[in-house]
């Protein structure tokens, strides 16, 4: 049997929800690479999803990351349960669907402030309780998006989120480094998943985003779960607190 970039690593990934997501796509790039997984998951509905098409042997885990506290007692959890671990993907992110539509200006300082808590503030917090059960030489990696960067239409303030998630892995990448801690992000390319559905004319976001990449064609998941097994693993020493874009080349056109 050949050996996988992570075998006998122990990866915990956050956000699987369905199997459109990227999230996983990303576990079934780590699982042929030989990682142990660890799935979290919001809540009991959740768990029930998850447990359709996710095998019973997988280990997860509840967290709801807009309570700090609750990623605290998740992360001791996982420790009780499976001891240190190598590495996490975050694939968390929120915004109220209203504000996926219109102007950025209609969002109301509520609802700023939840998707900045839930997709910036719950990397920070992520880090903070995960590095403290993280091997030394672990890998932290999360996922944005151009609308990061650009102003493209309907993503409003999750762009502006995506943003903050950016500045985020630099800082956390510095403090990290310490521990011999990666942080790094994917920019992946628009694919349907659950999450672009809830932005206005996604269709034509998709179609769009496809025609500019260098072949005509989009990125998978499981290209952008590729990526993050790359990320994860020690062929990737090298690369710190950066953005890697995994979408056919979208960004350049």
């Amino acid at each position: 049997m050949m050996s996988g970039i992570l075998d006998g690593k122990k990866i915990v990934i956050m956000g699987v929800a369905n199997k459109r997501s990227l999230a996983y796509g990303c576990f079934q790039a780590l699982e042929a690479q030989g990682a142990q997984i660890v799935l979290t998951y919001q809540n009991e509905r959740m768990l029930r999803s998850l447990n359709k098409f996710i095998d019973e042997s997988v280990t997860k885990v509840e967290c709801d990351v807009s309570d700090p506290e609750n990623v605290q007692a998740t992360f001791k959890t996982i420790h009780e349960s499976i001891g240190n671990i190598d590495g996490i993907i975050h694939a968390i992110a929120y915004a109220d669907p209203e504000d996926l539509q219109g102007e950025t200006t209609d969002a109301s300082l509520d609802s700023f402030t939840k998707a900045q808590g839930i997709s910036v503030y719950s990397l920070i917090s992520v880090a903070k309780y995960g590095r403290e059960i993280m091997n030394e030489g672990g890998s932290i990696v999360t996922l944005t998006y151009m609308g990061s960067e650009r102003a493209v239409p309907n993503y409003n303030i999750m762009g502006i989120a995506k943003a903050g998630l950016e500045a985020s892995v630099r800082y956390l990448a510095r403090d990290l480094a310490s521990q011999k801690i990666r942080v790094n992000a994917i920019s992946a390319g628009a694919i349907k998943t659950l999450a672009v559905t809830g932005v206005k004319d996604y269709n034509k976001l998709i179609e769009i985003s496809n025609e500019r990449s260098v072949d005509g064609e989009g990125i998978t998941a499981r290209e952008v779960g590729n990526t993050a097994a790359f990320l994860l693993s020690s062929l990737s020493t090298g690369i710190v607190g950066d953005t890697i874009y995994v979408d056919k080349g979208t960004h350049l056109m």
